[in-house]
């Protein structure tokens, strides 16, 4: 089975760009499963734009909710990047999915930090482990594709990279 780990932080207009290629892309390539990686671009305490931490965090409780992942994807990269919705406040965040996650139990895993420590092992993982330097990011088959700062992974790498990772699976 083909694994592509996707490294992406929701207040990035290149990883948002990114995920709208794999919604086009992946039909081309049945057998991949997606392993979501979220990471902060920006992590605290620095200033820059709308912290992503709380909604990696929802993200999180989303997957233990067995909730779709790429309709709270969709949801969360529209907040943030065209309707600037303050995602800092947990009130506000936890409205804005109600329609998709218990608003209660998403506010109590947000106020007590349930996933406060998964969010920060993501990050590691991220630029400590795998070597990510900018979002987005694919690693599949230990093969690897990043960003180019400031322009993200144009579609057409995105195709040619899946073409030959998804082929050096060896099952294929």
């Amino acid at each position: 089975m083909n694994q592509l780990e996707v490294f992406f932080d929701y207040a990035c207009p290149f990883c948002d760009d990114g995920h709208q290629n794999l919604i086009s892309l992946l039909p081309n390539f049945p057998d991949i499963k997606i392993v979501w990686r979220p990471c902060e671009a920006h992590p605290r305490p620095e200033r820059y734009g709308l912290h992503s931490d709380l909604c990696i965090q929802g993200m999180l409780f989303a997957a233990d909710q067995n909730v779709d992942l790429w309709a709270y994807h969709e949801r969360a990269y529209s907040l943030i990047l065209k309707r600037r919705v303050n995602v800092e406040n947990i009130e506000v965040l936890s409205g804005c999915f109600s329609d998709m996650l218990p608003t209660d139990a998403l506010k109590e895993a947000l106020i007590s930090e349930k996933y406060k420590r998964a969010q920060l092992d993501a990050n590691d993982y991220a630029y400590e482990q795998s070597g990510v330097w900018a979002v987005p990011a694919y690693r599949m088959n230990g093969m690897r594709i990043d960003s180019i700062e400031n322009v993200g992974v144009p579609i057409e790498q995105m195709k040619a990279f899946l073409s030959v990772a998804y082929c050096a699976d060896g099952e294929q």
